[in-house]
């Protein structure tokens, strides 16, 4: 059976082992987690021991079900490491639900705007959902636009600033329809694409029809239904449905105008560096013409 690696690009067969990636292992377990580190990441381990009672609290408090397992999180401080296991370089954790294990890049564990709390709360509430709900219930856009929407807007992906990858794609035309975001493409631009469409779907799904209305999808999810069933019973209207309304609420809040606004600074910059391009070429026609003029003089 296929180990799917949430967080991570690539769903590889050796992760059904799944060894430990921690160099010099320690264990340190309380009666709901256990951290595996080493020992240069002893005091980020104790953090996540003592923070865990309350991130799995607010876990309860923000779906319809608690973390009814003992789930193991390991630190790896060797980046090229995790990046290897992980699937790239943009990736800050991920999770392996079927079997609770949670793998954080402690090298960038606090890499802005990232907290280790928060990026623990966000993989935690993959194990969650997948605890709860039957994998035909839950396609990838709903499991990462949902701990997406848990976590305050935090995923698992290093941040990069400019226009989002959600922006282009609307100016352009290019969005994703949710049926092909059920497991995520492989290359960078593809999957940060994927991964704002899952969280600005679960937002807009939230916003217009409410807390309730998610966690009956996600209810129904759990009962064996397939995601456009909980949909259709959950919010009486089918995906397609849904998503022909998210889609006129982006092109309706992000139009070129919008785009070119948050882009000014770049567009200022780039149109700064061709002018001064091009005064140099004028000062260099200009020169040669006077060096022409002189030597005709000469003559």
């Amino acid at each position: 059976m296929k180990s799917t690696i949430y967080g991570a690009v690539l769903c590889l067969s050796l992760w059904a082992l799944c060894p430990d990636l921690s160099a010099a292992q320690r264990f340190m377990q309380t009666a709901e987690i256990v951290v595996v580190y080493g020992e240069e990441s002893r005091a980020m381990a104790e953090t996540v021991a003592a923070a865990y009672p309350d991130i799995r609290r607010e876990i309860r408090k923000s779906l319809p079900w608690d973390a009814e397992f003992i789930p193991r999180v390991e630190l790896v401080t060797d980046r090229r490491l995790f990046a290897r296991a992980a699937g790239g370089e943009f990736f800050l954790a991920y999770a392996i639900p079927q079997r609770y294990h949670i793998v954080i890049d402690a090298s960038r564990a606090y890499a802005q705007p990232f907290t280790l709390e928060a990026t623990l709360k966000h993989e935690l509430c993959h194990l969650v959902l997948h605890h709860h709900i039957p994998p035909a219930g839950l396609p990838r856009w709903l499991d990462e636009g949902v701990c997406q929407w848990i976590s305050s807007g935090i995923s698992e992906l290093l941040v990069v600033t400019g226009t989002t990858a959600l922006e282009r794609a609307v100016v352009s035309g290019s969005v994703m329809k949710m049926r092909d975001i059920d497991t995520f493409p492989a290359d960078e631009r593809s999957v940060r694409l994927a991964y704002e469409q899952s969280k600005s779907f679960i937002e807009y799904i939230v916003s217009n029809y409410g807390r309730d209305g998610l966690f009956r999808i996600l209810l129904h999810a759990r009962s064996g239904h397939t995601v456009d069933e909980s949909i259709q019973k959950g919010l009486s209207m089918s995906l397609s449905a849904l998503e022909g309304r998210w889609h006129s609420h982006l092109r309706a809040r992000i139009s070129w105008i919008t785009y070119l606004s948050n882009n000014i600074y770049t567009i200022v910059f780039l149109l700064g560096g061709i002018a001064t391009v091009y005064g140099f070429l004028l000062f260099l026609k200009k020169r040669r013409e006077y060096t022409d003029t002189d030597d005709d003089d000469g003559l």
